[in-house]
């Protein structure tokens, strides 16, 4: 399927030279799933409002400080392949061209809801994912924002004193928060208001109750109510306690699971692919294919790669922090380091990544050595 009949001509297109004032206002008016950003006429990037959540955004900057450089795609292109466009590139909007010319964009939700009859086939089990960055109930909304920025996340659960699900926050909440309280304010001190802002406990700001799901519902009937209510994610919970977090089912999980294929070789995911420098997506495919080749009886489902960038720097290099997570036949298995540059960030996460599926291997034997010893001594 390609995106032909699934990307539309229906955006909101501003300048470079726009102030953010402007573009917030856009986005508190007419709420779109993002902004097209040109100069003089010609396709720049785009904005999303997780851009827009940053301590230091000042509303006299101009647009083009804030602009993400999203990955072009083609009217003819295959659902699967913008899907990976979308994950790769930490969008939920992609600008499309036809002949060179900017034709319109495709959303998340416009792909969903296309392949949404398909997705009846999967369970949350299958493509969920179990670590969770949580926060509790009093921790600040300034602290709220620099772990969605850390973690390249949009949302995170709220639990109460009890570890409880209580809530969640997420960037529509924290800006809807901000506009809110800057839109008061017409003279005297903005940073001085911002600072306030940051101080507020999550509590305030939180959405409750929270949308939960369970592992063995279907990807489509989770996904229709992401579609109806306008959530960009649902809690997993245990069947036997909602209160638990047991993980978290986000539309990108269900982008990437768009993109799992048939392969030969490892299908292999990459987040911010932007950072690569020294390294290439076939480098970063066979490094991972030789750590689990080491572990014949296990076979690789899909392969996950994140990159962060942080601000510190050596001689001109950013530190980057590099994400491993493989999903398994034998479960999940993940390595992480960082290093300055992306090919030293990996390597580290592959060392860490190898030493623990080797472990796993070891423990896996242990276990079914001893099976066979009490299979011995039983029949003693």
């Amino acid at each position: 399927m390609d995106i032909a009949d699934i990307a539309t001509s229906d955006y909101v297109e501003v300048d470079t030279g726009e102030r953010l004032s402007k573009v917030r206002s856009i986005f508190e008016r007419k709420n779109p799933r993002g902004i097209i950003v040109t100069d003089d006429g010609e396709y720049a990037g785009v904005i999303g409002k997780r851009q827009l959540v940053q301590s230091h955004v000042n509303d006299d900057m101009k647009a083009e400080s804030m602009l993400v450089s999203a990955p072009k795609v083609e009217r003819t292109d295959d659902v699967r392949e913008v899907a990976r466009v979308l994950v790769e590139g930490g969008t939920r909007i992609a600008p499309v061209f036809e002949a060179d010319r900017l034709w319109g964009i495709v959303t998340t939700n416009a792909i969903l809801e296309a392949v949404l009859e398909n997705l009846d086939a999967l369970t949350v089990a299958d493509i969920y994912s179990e670590n969770v960055v949580t926060v509790a109930e009093d921790t600040h909304v300034g602290r709220a924002i620099n772990l969605l920025r850390e973690h390249s996340i949009s949302r995170v659960p709220v639990l109460d004193e009890d570890s409880d699900l209580s809530g969640m926050v997420t960037t529509h909440d924290i800006v809807d928060i901000v506009v809110r309280n800057m839109d008061k304010t017409t003279t005297g001190d903005r940073a001085g208001d911002i600072d306030r802002v940051l101080d507020i406990p999550v509590y305030d700001v939180m959405s409750s109750p929270v949308s939960t799901t369970t592992l063995d519902e279907s990807v489509k009937s989770a996904v229709e109510r992401m579609l109806d209510n306008d959530y960009n994610g649902l809690v997993v919970t245990p069947e036997d306690d909602d209160g638990e977090v047991a993980g978290i089912l986000t539309k990108t999980d269900v982008l990437r699971a768009l993109t799992y294929t048939e392969e030969e070789h490892m299908d292999v995911q990459i987040t911010n692919i932007k950072l690569l420098d020294t390294i290439v997506r076939e480098d970063i495919r066979s490094d991972i294919e030789a750590v689990v080749d080491k572990y014949q009886d296990m076979q690789v489902r899909h392969a996950h790669v994140r990159f962060h960038e942080h601000k510190e720097k050596l001689r001109g290099t950013p530190l980057i922090q590099s994400q491993i997570r493989l999903r398994t036949t034998e479960g999940q298995i993940a390595g992480s380091g960082e290093g300055y540059g992306a090919e030293q960030a990996f390597n580290v996460a592959l060392d860490k990544l190898e030493r623990n599926v080797l472990e796993l291997k070891n423990v896996r034997s242990d276990e079914e050595y001893r099976g066979q010893l009490l299979r011995k001594l039983g029949q003693l």
